[in-house]
């Protein structure tokens, strides 16, 4: 009877051994990130010793900030997919001030110029102001998104999400050239961990 007991024991014992636990830490060895400005897209880009990046405008409208992550542990990662997101931001603006451009206006029941009737006369002008652009085309961004009163500024950013190689394009025209900017890059390891990275640039 007690043999019974023992073996019922440990049975018991070993049906109820715990299960393997989940990594604690997300990243397979320290939880880094660097970014950069891509020297393909942008030739004879370089920072300099106080750590400003120097981009000269050369034509085309933007330039590519591309990163290199930690990979993470095997616990966190779901059918070959990464749980981890990149959030890029910055402290630059764009945003038409102090214009405004008059468009002809026309009716249903305009006089034409010839008889084929492909030119309408005009029955009078519309003046658009800073103000009635505002309400259609929100401030813009440099590194994509706009901002309007619905906005939540929690969740302001462009993301790239689940993988190792994050990158984001841009915007730069040559109306930048010699102002600075900042471009504040949110690293998430699964939520766990966040690491913030500044890329400070000059526009030349």
């Amino acid at each position: 009877m007690r043999k019974l007991i023992y073996i019922t024991l440990i049975s018991f014992f070993w049906a109820c051994s715990p299960e393997e636990l989940i990594s604690p830490y997300p990243c397979l060895g320290d939880c880094d990130t660097a970014f950069y400005i891509d020297p393909l897209v942008s030739p004879g880009v370089f920072q300099d010793s106080n750590g400003y990046w120097h981009i000269e405008h050369q034509g085309i409208q933007y330039f590519t900030i591309k990163g290199n992550t930690s990979e993470l542990h095997p616990d966190y990662i779901v059918n070959g997919v990464p749980l981890i997101e990149t959030v890029f931001d910055s402290n630059y603006w764009v945003w038409i001030n102090n214009i405004t451009f008059t468009v002809p206006l026309y009716s249903v029941l305009s006089y034409f110029t010839n008889g084929n009737y492909t030119n309408p006369i005009p029955i009078g002008n519309l003046t658009y102001t800073i103000e009635d652009m505002a309400q259609n085309f929100p401030p813009l961004n440099i590194v994509g998104y706009q901002y309007n009163p619905n906005s939540s500024i929690q969740d302001l950013g462009t993301y790239s999400k689940y993988n190792y190689t994050p990158q984001q394009q841009i915007f730069f025209d040559n109306e930048m050239v010699g102002d600075t900017d900042k471009v504040i890059i949110k690293k998430k390891y699964n939520s766990d961990i966040e690491i913030e990275k500044e890329l400070k640039i000059i526009f030349e």
